[in-house]
């Protein structure tokens, strides 16, 4: 009877630990299960004004010096209508369309296809396939690391074409500034909208989702822990740093050989922009 009893109440105590492991592992990575209503109110503000703001800077920057006072000054008095601004606004054009679409495929190339090898004779880097953090669902995924690889071979092939191969002018970012931020906005929603639906239909884990029943919560947030597409080519991993960052110092670059073809001189200020940056 007594030992009965034991084997009872030591069930009890695992099933317990169970339920306390799996509680724990949900509320381990940071998503909420409700929704607050300042939580929410933040989701819309950033879903509708986040492309307006830096609509807002670059308008400024493009029409008025830079000035973000002006604008606002003119259509308070009158002096401009929105549709005014909006017809000075450069569209999105093919042209953009397809160099956007060249650079991420590149980038995607170089994340997927190439192996690291700075890890090979660079002292201290971590590089190459290296392993992440255990999910709530008892995964570990592993990852290529190779983005100092990808922004070495970038550069490369940037400097190689400014002074040798010619094939596109160092300044095509300046020359097409506008139109690639409409592109960078439409496939930052497309990829959101995808890893939405991807969460629902065919996550790569199941464990690993997380639902709030608010779909505007759950689209800015995201469902999945880590929503990757095959072995290798991981969202988050590619997203926050690939067409982006290593893009950051292309950009400055960019407007360095603007600012040299128009003035026929780099300024010190441009040249602590690209050191520093």
């Amino acid at each position: 009877m007594a030992a009965h009893q034991e084997k009872k109440l030591s069930e009890e105590r695992k099933d317990k630990n169970t339920q306390n492991d799996t509680r724990t592992s949900q509320v381990q990575w940071g998503r909420a299960w409700e929704v607050d209503w300042f939580s929410l109110a933040s989701i819309f503000f950033l879903l509708m004004f986040a492309p307006l703001i830096v609509y807002y800077f670059i308008m400024s920057c493009d029409q008025y010096q830079c000035s973000l006072i002006d604008p606002l000054v003119d259509l308070l008095t009158g002096n401009k209508h929105l549709s005014d601004i909006w017809n000075k606004t450069p569209t999105l054009t093919y042209r953009a369309a397809g160099i956007y679409t060249l650079w991420v495929a590149f980038q995607v190339f170089l994340y997927v296809f190439v192996p690291d090898f700075c890890h090979k004779f660079l002292p201290g880097y971590v590089g190459g396939v290296q392993e992440g953090a255990v999910t709530p669902a008892g995964v570990v995924n592993k990852y290529e690391i190779n983005g100092l690889q990808a922004w070495i071979i970038t550069h490369a092939l940037w400097f190689a074409n400014a002074y040798y191969f010619h094939w596109f002018s160092p300044t095509i970012i300046f020359d097409n500034w506008i139109p690639l931020l409409w592109c960078a906005n439409v496939l930052g929603y497309a990829v959101s909208t995808f890893a939405m639906i991807k969460s629902y239909f065919f996550p790569t884990n199941a464990k690993d989702c997380k639902f709030t029943g608010n779909f505007f919560y759950d689209y800015m947030m995201g469902i999945e822990f880590n929503p990757r597409i095959g072995k290798w080519f991981d969202f988050k991993l590619f997203f926050n740093g690939r067409p982006g960052i290593v893009a950051w110092t292309l950009i400055n670059l960019s407007y360095a050989a603007k600012q040299q073809e128009l003035y026929g001189q780099v300024t010190n200020s441009m040249i602590l922009v690209n050191v520093l940056q």
